[in-house]
């Protein structure tokens, strides 16, 4: 059906309906732009999720990135990363495919359906012209044959009346054929007026406004066509992104799969281990030799040395002593300071203090020493070496050879340094070798460039390539040893309490020889010092009904100490304190303020007054 023919006559109504159309097209972009909006931010709330839980680098979760169940809540950001690119996708095809082609085609289509309304307008305009001329003529003849038709009866009336002159006559006469003329001639007009709006009326209503009609209906037609090629485009949009988005849901399943609860916990042994060897057994201490000996300087140490070297006391397990051990006791073994005392400020020597730590370090008694050990299980080296390490420890500073680390972990990285710099060393040699072949070309070919350009340049590599074959070397060097001191992987028997037994048996002066800070810790040359750090909270709960240590003296503070480390307490020049733990050996007294304040200071800061009778007990 044409609505040309059958809505000839609708010219108001199709107006209506062709605007309407437009509406709906418009409101379907509206939709597109918002649908379009949603996806977009849609996929910036993705993405910034997606970032948010993202591994940082330099940070903490960079080291939780090893295990593979973190490796793959990582990939599952990633592929969500992905599937948020895909909602961007969507939106972006939305804003370029459909919104920005419909706009521009409703633009077309006003501006058409205006110009064809226009000519419809137009053509109404001219048949209502057409109609108003033949009303206009149509009215002059009926005006014109009613003035005709009274001069004839005039002249009727004058030709039959006898008083009339002849001349009245004949002047009636005249007028009615004047008026019979111009009739004749209006009823020409008007038969003409006529015909021609018969003809342009037919010309309106059979082929200006079909035509007219025809065109918006087209317009019509493919304003519902192109609606429905959106709708179509609008599914095609989201479909194209399934597979992909079905590729991101696939990684996600692939890295759920990809989790080994085995390897992580081969993870965490392999990033914990400290390479040391399980504590051996403790030595019985017979304190019944402790009735027979006699008063003098040397039978306790003799009475130890017998107690150790007695092959038929049984041992017993190390870890079932720790709930027997007094609080205060174990307590100071876990509080004291990690790193040897500082020097006093003055620049007097510490032998010029009366209780200094100039003389042999006293042997600690067995059970105490022992557990100390294995809490802090840390090697030796020279105190000045300690205490530049304690320093360095304190400002923040990691050694270059690692020895803040336990043996096994500072055996990887040292590895991976190695390894970091040999990579380093074989770019360098790559680069040395290309600039050494162009240096080649361009001596055989000067045209080609100068050899002088890339002397120095080669001049610097191979500074570096020898810097970094000695930072190598240093590396390899420190990794051999440490390779050198961990023991056998699958050597059982090792007992580490000999070891930990000929250190400690080993004689010691201040700062010339191997000394022992309170917390356990040893040094030694080309070692380690490793932190073990215990809470001593842990075992708060089973030792709370504890007395404290009693006072076995007092003290003179020498010189002021700030006491910034753990299990230290700080003083000011010349307090008075009490002592309640005197000298081990290892340059810290352990002194109290108050019942509430109490902790370590520098031997050589404070000037003793032990009480004898205490010192006995």
């Amino acid at each position: 059906m044409s609505w040309g023919t059958e809505l000839w006559d609708q010219f108001d109504n199709l107006e209506k309906h062709t605007q309407w159309g437009i509406e709906v097209l418009e409101k379907y972009i509206k939709f597109v732009k918002e649908r379009a909006e949603i996806e977009i931010n849609y996929a910036k709330q993705l993405r910034n999720l997606s970032k948010k839980y993202q591994t940082k680098k330099n940070s903490k979760e960079e080291e939780e990135s090893k295990y593979t169940s973190c490796k793959a809540f990582q990939n599952t950001m990633n592929e969500m990363n992905d599937y948020a690119g895909q909602h961007e996708v969507i939106s972006e095809n939305m804003t370029s495919m459909i919104m920005a082609e419909l706009t521009r085609f409703v633009q077309e289509l006003k501006q058409e359906r205006k110009s064809h309304f226009h000519e419809g307008r137009k053509a109404q305009q001219h048949i209502e012209t057409c109609w108003k001329q033949l009303e206009s003529s149509k009215r002059r003849f009926e005006r014109d044959c009613k003035e005709a038709d009274r001069a004839q009866q005039y002249f009727e009336r004058m030709d039959a009346d006898i008083n009339v002159t002849k001349a009245d006559v004949e002047k009636a006469r005249q007028q009615a054929q004047i008026r019979h003329q111009m009739a004749d001639d209006s009823k020409g007009d008007y038969s003409s007026v006529l015909q021609k709006f018969n003809h342009e009326q037919q010309e309106h209503y059979h082929t200006h406004i079909p035509t007219i009609f025809q065109k918006l209906q087209d317009l019509e037609e493919r304003r519902i066509t192109r609606l429905g090629d959106s709708l179509k485009t609008y599914a095609e949009i989201d479909r194209q992104v399934i597979p992909i988005i079905g590729k991101c849901l696939d990684g996600i399943t692939k890295a759920a799969e990809s989790i080994n609860s085995k390897q992580d916990s081969q993870t965490v042994v392999e990033s914990f281990k400290s390479g040391f060897e399980p504590p051996g057994d403790i030595d019985f201490e017979d304190f019944t030799q402790s009735m027979k000996r006699t008063v003098s300087d040397t039978s306790l140490t003799n009475n130890r040395a017998d107690v150790k070297s007695d092959p038929k006391t049984p041992g017993k397990s190390r870890g079932k002593l720790w709930p027997f051990i007094k609080k205060n006791k174990l307590m100071s073994l876990l509080t004291s300071p990690h790193q040897p005392p500082p020097p006093p400020p003055a620049s007097a020597s510490p032998s010029a203090v009366p209780n200094g730590p100039q003389s042999p370090k006293q042997q600690k008694e067995p059970l105490s020493h022992r557990l100390n050990d294995f809490m802090t299980s840390k090697p030796k080296i020279h105190c000045f070496r300690s205490l530049k390490r304690g320093l360095s420890l304190k400002l923040g500073a990691t050694p270059e050879d690692f020895s803040n680390l336990p043996p096994e972990q500072r055996r990887k990285k040292l590895q991976q340094k190695v390894d970091e710099l040999n990579k380093d060393l074989q770019k360098e040699i790559d680069q040395r070798d290309a600039l050494t072949k162009m240096k080649d070309v361009y001596m055989k070919n000067p045209q080609m460039g100068d050899p002088a350009s890339v002397a120095q340049k080669l001049i610097e590599i191979g500074s570096n390539i020898e810097k970094l074959r000695v930072e190598v070397q240093k590396f390899e060097g420190w990794l051999a040893e440490v390779e050198g001191r961990l023991p056998a992987r699958n050597d059982n028997s090792r007992r580490q309490s000999a070891l930990y037994e000929t250190q400690n048996t080993a004689p010691v002066n201040n700062c010339a020889q191997d000394r022992e800070s309170p917390d356990g810790s040893y040094t030694e040359d080309q070692s380690q010092e490793t932190e073990v750090k215990v809470t001593p909270t842990e075992f708060d709960d089973d030792f709370d009904d504890e007395e404290p240590l009693s006072t076995i003296g007092s003290c003179k503070a020498l010189y002021p100490f700030d006491g910034e480390n753990e299990g230290t307490i700080s003083v000011a020049e010349g307090e008075i304190l009490n002592v309640i733990e005197e000298d081990k050996g290892d340059g810290w007294t352990r002194i109290r303020r108050n019942e509430e304040e109490e902790g370590y200071v520098p031997t050589s800061y404070i000037e003793v007054y032990l009480d004898k009778t205490a010192k006995d007990s």
